[in-house]
């Protein structure tokens, strides 16, 4: 058995390896586990948010290559006269590959001394002192005075807790694909069709990355023929990945915290990745766990999970609830164009309440208006409760 850590992560994605450089930060001993070797891809819509920047330049994560996004449009597939746009506050957020994510924060964890372990383990047991995990191949063991567990959406450790609830939901599934094509937008393109929405995000001067969100599986080119517009402007481009799938999404928990085991990223629950915020939260949620263990208040992670998360949760479930009733796209896009104050509060609160620091150009609001906006984005949000409770007296059409 390994000398035990102050903490062991679970996971080598990038929430589990901002938590270990949270923690190295933090001047605490950390291993970190992973079955896999080097830079790992998964599908994401590959849109990093303004909070999900900062978390990184929090964690000294610097000079990630990709493309500046200046906000989002939404369409309606069919009716290309149907949309709206909104910018993203401050900085604005940026698109790039998974792949170069992951690279740059597996080189800061590494320059921080983080230790690696090649292994797939499972839960074995945890005391009043310390949490053990055992190899799954029977190997050896890896022992943490606490342990983070970024272990994905479909994680071991939560799962041997007992932390698992049922989804509320019919399950939804993604899949991502690259194209060689010169980006036709700064912004993230959100595109609604019955039963699917598709995300265009430009993540480099020659590429794009499309990733379909669906609720009846279906090949690739099946669910893309949804999406017309798209599929023109996609004819005859070089495909530059294969397609990689994820899903089914939702995933809810009796809790984030277990004695001394703290979930965090898609680990800790998950909705659905309608609004992009899926990498931003984990790298949040992730240090707030190690932030947390560092103060020796881990039982305080649960709360300030909440209370980080709840506001983007509710606006998630609201437009969720839109997505799955196709009568009502042409009219949430409609409202979002003639209320541009509301859009862009919206996105404002699922970008964060710091990322307004830094550069503002002259088209942006002044502070006592982007204050406002952040008051407006808080009524907004309980605007989306009493529409999702309109919305569940009634039956969402197929």
């Amino acid at each position: 058995m390994s000398a035990i850590a102050d903490v062991l992560v679970v996971g080598g994605g990038p929430s589990g390896l901002a938590a270990a450089i949270a923690g190295r930060m933090a001047g605490l001993s950390v291993t970190l586990v992973e079955p896999h070797v080097g830079v790992l891809d998964k599908a994401c819509g590959e849109g990093l948010l303004p909070h999900g920047l900062e978390a990184l330049a929090d964690l000294g994560v610097t000079g990630l290559s990709g493309v500046p996004l200046v906000g989002v449009r939404y369409r309606v597939a069919g009716r290309p006269e149907t949309w709206a746009e909104a910018d993203f506050p401050g900085q604005g957020a940026l698109g790039v590959r998974r792949t170069s994510l992951h690279a740059a924060l597996l080189a800061r964890a590494e320059a921080l001394g983080v230790r690696f372990v090649r292994d797939r383990v499972v839960l074995s047991r945890q005391d009043d002192a310390s949490v053990r995990v055992a190899s799954a191949g029977g190997g050896g063991a890896h022992r943490g005075r606490y342990l983070v567990a970024a272990d994905g959406l479909r994680s071991g450790i939560r799962s041997a807790l007992g932390l698992d609830l049922p989804p509320r939901r019919p399950p939804r599934f993604g899949v991502r694909r690259h194209f060689r094509r010169v980006p036709w937008t700064g912004r993230v393109e959100v595109t609604f069709a019955p039963g699917a929405e598709a995300y265009v995000t430009p993540v480099a001067h020659d590429m794009v990355g499309v990733a379909l969100l669906f609720e009846e599986p279906a090949p690739f080119e099946v669910l893309l023929a949804r999406f017309p517009e798209l599929a023109d402007r996609l004819d005859g481009a070089e495909p530059t990945s294969r397609a990689r799938g994820a899903g089914p999404f939702e995933q809810r928990v009796r809790a984030r915290v277990a004695g001394r085991v703290l979930l965090v990223g898609d680990a800790a629950g998950y909705l659905d990745p309608l609004t992009g915020e899926g990498v931003a939260l984990g790298l949040a949620t992730s240090a707030l766990a190690v932030d947390c263990i560092a103060r020796g208040e881990p039982e305080a992670y649960e709360a300030r999970h909440r209370a980080l998360t709840r506001r983007g949760e509710a606006l998630t479930s609201a437009l969720l609830a839109v997505a799955r009733r196709p009568l009502l796209h042409g009219a949430l896009v409609r409202s979002a164009r003639a209320l541009p104050w509301a859009f862009e509060a919206a996105l404002a609160t699922l970008s964060g309440a710091r990322s307004a620091r830094g550069h503002r150009d002259a088209e942006a609001p002044p502070p006592e208006g982007l204050a406002l906006a952040r008051a407006k984005g808080g009524v907004l949000v309980e605007a989306t409760r009493e529409l999702r409770a309109a919305l569940s007296a009634r039956p969402a059409r197929s």
